[in-house]
């Protein structure tokens, strides 16, 4: 494999959500949280709308991710404000479990936004009539016509020769590359905290002395 090959981010299926405004509720119902696990909420993805209803969850034919070529969707182009609402997490979780690496819309929710970076998903921002030149494309043969995201070079491949770039905060940007949360990202720099710590510890010392309870 070439190096240029391991900086690719995803390439797969792009399924066609463009109905604006769907917020974290449409993505996951407040009903189907009965857990705090990441796993298992990819079922749960979309319930008020890929079932009949959420007891028999039966599937309702005319759901996109019910189609028989977008069910192994990865990447979802949304219309503008996706995951707009209250700030549940387990929307993110959910669109992870159930596969989904990316997402392009014109616009995110910001809280959303920031959790899908902090769970492994790319949430790229472009111009909505950039969405809907995709969605053509791919609805066209959605198997064959497969978006390639390569995030090093913050560019979308798509038709022979067809390319569109797009715009990423570089820390977000590292995050994603190098697989990392919040909490991985600062531990890498674990030796200058422990420095720190300890000069800081012998320049104020009564900041760390609690007394006895």
């Amino acid at each position: 494999m070439t190096n240029a090959r391991k900086q690719v981010f995803h390439r797969g299926i792009a399924a066609p959500l463009l109905q604006p405004n769907i917020d974290t509720d449409a993505i996951i119902p407040s009903r189907e949280i009965r857990r705090v696990s990441k796993e298992g909420l990819g079922d749960a993805l979309f319930s008020g709308w890929r079932y009949r209803s959420a007891e028999s969850r039966e599937p309702e034919p005319g759901f996109i991710l019910n189609q028989a070529q977008y069910r192994e969707a990865s990447i979802l182009l949304a219309g503008d404000n996706f995951g707009c609402g209250s700030s549940r997490e387990h929307a993110v979780w959910a669109l992870k479990d159930f596969g989904v690496k990316v997402i392009l819309a014109p616009s995110f929710g910001g809280i959303f936004f920031n959790n899908c970076a902090l769970n492994g998903i790319l949430a790229i921002e472009l111009e909505e009539e950039a969405i809907a030149r995709l969605a053509r494309w791919v609805q066209a043969d959605p198997g064959g016509n497969r978006l390639e995201i390569d995030l090093a070079a913050q560019r979308i491949r798509w038709r022979e020769g067809k390319e569109m770039r797009f715009d990423i905060e570089p820390a977000r940007r590292s995050l994603l590359l190098e697989g990392l949360d919040s909490i991985a990202a600062t531990l890498r720099r674990e030796s200058a905290i422990r420095v720190f710590e300890e000069q800081d510890r012998q320049s104020r010392p009564w900041v760390y002395e609690f007394p006895d309870r």
